[in-house]
């Protein structure tokens, strides 16, 4: 079985917030974007957060029509 990583980044000024997660790790991904808008030393903000897990959200709604667009097919 193949195992895939996605990385969801972003950038701020001098900052670089990179995420690596895969389809088991979506609900800690979205903990840790949460973790990190909540701390004050961090630039990044609770915008941010639910932008990058917006992102996520769609790119998990494309491969599931592709996948069922995939599975149609071979029918």
């Amino acid at each position: 079985m193949k195992r895939e990583v996605n990385v969801l980044a972003l950038v701020k000024d001098q900052e670089r917030y990179v995420f690596l997660y895969d389809e088991q790790s979506i609900e800690t991904l979205f903990e840790q974007l949460g973790n990190c808008a909540a701390d004050p030393e961090l630039s990044f903000t609770w915008y941010d957060a639910a932008v990058l897990s917006q992102r996520v959200r769609r790119l998990r709604e494309q491969v599931e029509e592709e996948s069922d667009g995939v599975s149609n097919f071979i029918r």
